[in-house]
């Protein structure tokens, strides 16, 4: 049996990040052998992510990486169980790097983002596999967008949980750092109210008809009222037509005009959002443990 020193044991640390007691054993059961213990930690690494894959991850984080040019950028959200992991340095550097990979490699899903390699020479998925050994947490690479620009990118991140990707053109940066922000504080759903879809509209104007229905106004009357909430609506969801952050009286659309700009797109995500989040019963769990003994 070959001696395991604590020089054996940082070094197989410093190349896996795992655990000081998980790596001694894994040299003690490899008798030494430094590759062959890394390995055995990696297939190790992976069967304790699969593990944890059923565990809902709600929690996380939001990343921007945009190229020196500002023509390329990629927002993406990498998802966990805890705001205590989503707050960890190693997590929120897997998080950042995940960007860094969607915007210089352009992965057409999910699937190739895991199997993408990353400037340390690792797979997307074998970094998530070993932040999970590491964390002891499901973490899970949701979604990504890469941008590239017909204008330029600017961005903003609102701590971790709320990111923005604006394509813009005119104006300065502060502009385009105005425009990202305005987009994670009032959250429209497009640009224009051209690209509002039209089943939504359909909808609302059902909602408001039934409501002016109980006016028991005229049908002119009624159809006037139900066309000018869809006007408002449309002002409500779309960027052109809210109120500018920085200054309520004046609109989005007339603050681009009067700075002679434009934009194209933006891309927003909130973390966690559309995620069902799990609710325990603290009573309930209190009480079956009691029962229990």
């Amino acid at each position: 049996m070959a001696e395991i020193t604590a020089g054996m044991v940082k070094e197989l640390r410093e190349a896996t990040g795992l655990g000081m007691m998980e790596c001694k054993k894994a040299l003690a059961e490899a008798n030494g052998d430094m590759k062959k213990a890394e390995e055995l930690l990696r297939i190790k690494s992976g069967a304790k992510a699969s593990k944890v894959s059923g565990r809902i991850a709600a929690e996380g984080a939001v990343s921007v990486h945009i190229s020196a040019d500002g023509r390329t950028g990629a927002l993406v959200e990498v998802n966990c169980e805890t705001d205590f992991v989503a707050k960890d340095a190693n997590f929120a550097s897997f998080v950042k790097a995940v960007a860094g990979t969607v915007a210089q490699g352009n992965p057409s899903d999910l699937d190739a983002l895991s199997k993408s390699t990353g400037g340390d020479g690792q797979t997307v998925e074998a970094a998530r596999q070993a932040l999970v050994m590491k964390l002891g947490e499901n973490i899970s690479v949701r979604r990504f967008v890469r941008a590239a620009a017909k204008g330029r990118l600017a961005h903003y991140l609102h701590g971790r949980k709320i990111g923005v990707l604006v394509d813009y053109d005119g104006g300065d940066a502060q502009l385009g750092k105005d425009l990202a922000m305005h987009v994670a504080a009032s959250k429209p759903i497009c640009v224009a109210k051209e690209q509002v879809p039209p089943d939504t509209i359909a909808k609302e104007r059902e909602i408001y008809s039934a409501q002016a229905k109980d006016s028991g106004k005229p049908d002119n009357i009624i159809a006037k009222m139900v066309e000018g909430r869809i006007a408002k609506y449309l002002a409500e969801v779309t960027l052109l037509g809210q109120p500018f952050v920085k200054n309520p009286d004046e609109t989005v659309e007339k603050l681009l005009k009067a700075r002679n700009a434009k934009v194209h797109a933006f891309h927003m995500y909130v973390v966690g959002e559309g995620i069902e989040k799990k609710k325990d019963d603290f009573v309930a769990a209190v009480m079956a443990q009691a029962g229990g003994a």
